[in-house]
């Protein structure tokens, strides 16, 4: 089950990683739609702060105004530790996974955007390991959230677009739940 909780695990996994990026790296290809190590970093950044703006009751033209800032940004490692606690306290607020949020793709309640968040430090924090050849080991409390999620959008994953094809239909049911995860979030590890 998704819980504020579990962003805060899947959070600490990514700012475990980000703290690991060499000078050297920040330009680094991360294999995920052609992004570097920097470019992945800026957008979980930016998304943060678009879910903190629609959360706070913003609409979805503010919420798109804030991507793009992160690029902006001189240490991005402190403006992702900023970003990750606002965000935390914007989803632990009353009423806050149950209110429905204008998210730039669609309206949608806040424990769904909770989803995505979760997602984006799961999924980038596993891309971002890879890209730096980091340990990319996800926590399983986060595995087991992140698949249930996913197996129930599967249909939708696809038809977005931004999951690749989705699930390659070559990972066996009794594989190890990461391997699941990534596979079906498009991911060939």
């Amino acid at each position: 089950m998704l819980t504020v909780e579990t962003l805060e695990t899947a959070g600490t996994g990514f700012a475990s990683v980000l703290a690991q990026v060499t000078d050297d790296q920040w330009a680094s290809p991360t294999g995920n739609e052609g992004r570097t190590v920097r470019q992945l970093v800026d957008h979980v950044v930016d998304g943060n702060r678009m879910a903190t703006v629609i959360l706070g009751g913003g609409t979805r033209e503010e919420g798109l105004a804030v991507f793009g800032g992160a690029a902006a940004e001189a240490d991005i490692v402190a403006a992702f530790a900023v970003t990750n606690q606002d965000v935390l306290t914007a989803f632990a607020q009353p009423g806050a996974l149950e209110r429905v949020v204008a998210h730039p793709a669609i309206d949608m309640l806040g424990a769904q955007l909770l989803g995505f968040r979760t997602g984006e430090y799961g999924l980038h924090g596993w891309d971002l390991a890879r890209a730096i050849g980091a340990d990319d080991a996800i926590d399983q409390s986060v595995l087991e959230s992140l698949w249930a999620m996913l197996v129930a959008m599967a249909p939708m994953l696809v038809a977005s677009g931004m999951f690749g094809t989705g699930s390659s239909g070559t990972v066996p049911d009794d594989a190890p739940l990461q391997l699941r995860v990534l596979d079906i979030s498009g991911r060939r590890p």
